[in-house]
């Protein structure tokens, strides 16, 4: 009897320390899921008993915030690992909800991480994330269709405008569109947009008076320009229900002669697997507005680590794996994608296969980020809401909503006076 006692307690202790080796990892879904899983099985490889269990969220950036909110906002002690878009940490932060990583993550790691990265993972002097992987508005071209028509990359909207209309009417494909980009109203439009309003001089909003800018004139002509000159002109209205994935599938499809995207697009593009215009995309800055800059939208995912989770210790482990120089090369390597760390824009073994990766490194570094802000979730959703009416409907009245979208704005921005700036 004895005996059989102690062979139960011994099943239940393993038990236990199953569970307790058991990591949750809450993740977005990847065009490139094999190297995800990859990476994982070699960490569980390193770290002997350690399981790591992924629960994949959706692609959309805003359908996996709403995810990974309602986990902390329960005190979720399942969720140990999460993915974070580059404008949570702040909200994270603010709520109580992600672990301050300070003690892990000193200064002097921080420091062989891109800089604007690291700034929007910190808040109230703390750091809540580690940058994976970067991201920043990106401007693709078919090279064979320019050449064809002697045109060189355009540097300006109008300019834009005009090589896709010429080139439409030349080719006469009625499946060719002039611009395939992200306007379905989600976080992606945000993005898209902030780089047409801030490439003609505007903002989003004023974050020295915490004010709403949207109504003034220059941010107005350039929603109004997206409404008539390229939804209404050189896009077909299917644009409008995209995210990134189905912008970038009609362009390596080859039915469009533009695409805006973020730098992992590269790979997909000039993959003959995957693309029947590998080969002949060309890549370069974004364009702007005349006597204006061009405006890349700071993006990228970093990882978090829930308060509320019970192995933090672990957590901060599997962090410091997928976030390791070894781990980030293999990452840009097989997707494409930007790394955190700077040193690897100069790797030979990195460069020799993504050769535009040393180019790409000067738009990282002067992307524009958007404010890190605790609020910002519902000034998103008011100017998600107010674009994709703006650009939607053919004969909106954008003073108007306008108006109404910056009113909203200096409403959510007012909570900021009560409890001292972010």
């Amino acid at each position: 009897m004895i005996r059989l006692l102690a062979i139960l307690f011994v099943v239940l202790l393993a038990s236990d320390l199953a569970a307790q080796t058991q990591l949750r990892f809450v993740t977005w879904r990847s065009e490139a899921a094999a190297v995800w899983e990859q990476l994982i099985a070699d960490f569980e490889t390193s770290h002997p008993g350690v399981k790591v269990v992924r629960e994949v969220g959706p692609h959309s950036s805003t359908e996996f915030h709403d995810l990974v909110t309602q986990k902390l906002r329960n005190r979720d002690t399942e969720m140990d690992v999460f993915f974070m878009d580059v404008i949570w940490p702040a909200e994270f932060a603010a709520a109580g909800w992600a672990l301050p990583l300070d003690e892990y993550f000193p200064v002097q790691q921080q420091k062989v991480f891109l800089e604007a990265p690291i700034q929007a993972n910190r808040y109230g002097g703390r750091i809540f994330g580690v940058p994976l992987f970067v991201d920043a508005g990106m401007f693709y071209f078919r090279k064979d269709l320019l050449a064809k028509y002697n045109l060189p990359p355009p540097r300006t909207w109008p300019g834009l405008v005009e090589q896709a209309k010429l080139i439409l009417a030349q080719e006469r494909d009625p499946y060719l569109t002039g611009y395939s980009a992200q306007f379905k109203q989600y976080e992606g439009l945000v993005c898209n947009m902030m780089e047409f309003v801030m490439s003609n001089g505007a903002a989003l909003w004023d974050g020295q008076n915490l004010k709403g800018t949207l109504h003034l004139a220059k941010a107005k002509e350039a929603v109004r320009f997206v409404r008539d000159q390229i939804v209404g002109a050189i896009s077909h209205r299917g644009v409008l229900a995209y995210q990134e994935p189905e912008s970038l599938a009609l362009f390596t499809q080859g039915k469009a002669i533009f695409h805006r995207n973020w730098p992992y697009a590269w790979e997909v593009a000039n993959d003959p697997q995957r693309s029947k215009v590998a080969g002949k995309v060309g890549i370069v800055p974004l364009p702007a507005f005349p006597g204006h800059k061009s405006v890349a939208t700071l993006g990228g995912w970093q990882l978090g680590i829930s308060r509320f989770s019970r192995k933090p210790q672990l957590a901060w482990q599997f962090i410091e794996y997928m976030t390791s120089e070894a781990v980030q090369k293999r990452i840009a390597l097989h997707t494409g994608r930007g790394p955190a760390r700077s040193t690897l824009y100069r790797d030979p073994g990195v460069l020799k296969k993504h050769p535009h990766f040393q180019a790409r490194y000067e738009t990282f570094t002067l992307a524009a980020p958007r404010p890190p802000t605790p609020v910002y979730q519902p000034l998103s959703n008011i100017m998600q809401r107010y674009f994709s009416s703006a650009i939607a409907i053919p004969d909106s009245n954008i003073d108007q909503l306008a108006q109404l979208a910056s009113r909203d704005m200096d409403r959510v921005l007012d909570l900021l006076r009560g409890r001292g700036r972010p």
